[in-house]
């Protein structure tokens, strides 16, 4: 599929005010700073998404709408242990509401940082995803911090952590543009939404 347009359109905290239009949701999770908001701008080829160097930025449920068709959905990011154990207790609630309470969810993406084994909150939620169903769609962020020949080997760790096939899983890098297009043009977007 390809994007022509991302806006975003709700940044909401309770589920009862996300959008009612029933268009298709792409949820994208990751432990904080892992560079969902980069990978989003990257996308979107403009910056929509506010990037900062602080973990825990993304503090609510941020929903892009893609081409008028569908939702790209950004949780509140998993992991940071430096945020209040208020913040943290409130963002998990808000991620578990919305993921117990989309009725239109339509798959599911998960990014990691391809320099490092897996984290225990990825592997959880990457078990969620399959539990609802869903074969997440796995982006290996920040590939260009390693050198090619290092590729294979680190895929293949996250491959084997989070028990999924290798050809769901993309290199990624905001920087470079590594794995834009391959993201874009997979068979993912185009299996989780309507003709466009």
């Amino acid at each position: 599929m390809k994007i022509k347009s991302m806006e975003l359109v709700s940044t909401v905290i309770d589920v009862k005010d996300m959008p009612k239009d029933n268009l298709p949701q792409i949820v994208l999770a990751g432990r904080s700073n892992v560079g969902k908001s980069s990978f989003i701008n990257t996308l979107a080829e403009k910056k929509i998404a506010k990037i900062s160097s602080t973990p825990g930025k993304t503090r609510t449920i941020n929903f892009y709408k893609v081409n008028n068709i569908m939702y790209l959905v950004d949780l509140p990011g998993y992991g940071y242990a430096k945020a209040s154990r208020s913040d943290r207790d409130k963002w998990a609630y808000a991620t578990d509401h919305y993921l117990r309470s989309a009725g239109n969810l339509a798959g599911a993406i998960l990014i990691v940082d391809i320099r490092h084994k897996p984290t225990k909150d990825d592997m959880m939620m990457c078990q969620w995803i399959l539990s609802m169903g869903y074969q997440p769609y796995i982006v290996a962020n920040k590939a260009d911090k390693l050198k090619k020949s290092e590729l294979n080997a680190k895929l293949k760790n996250i491959a084997e952590t989070l028990k999924v096939n290798m050809q769901d899983i993309t290199p990624f890098s905001s920087r470079t543009g590594m794995g834009k297009k391959e993201i874009s043009q997979s068979e993912f977007f185009d299996n989780t939404t309507p003709e466009y």
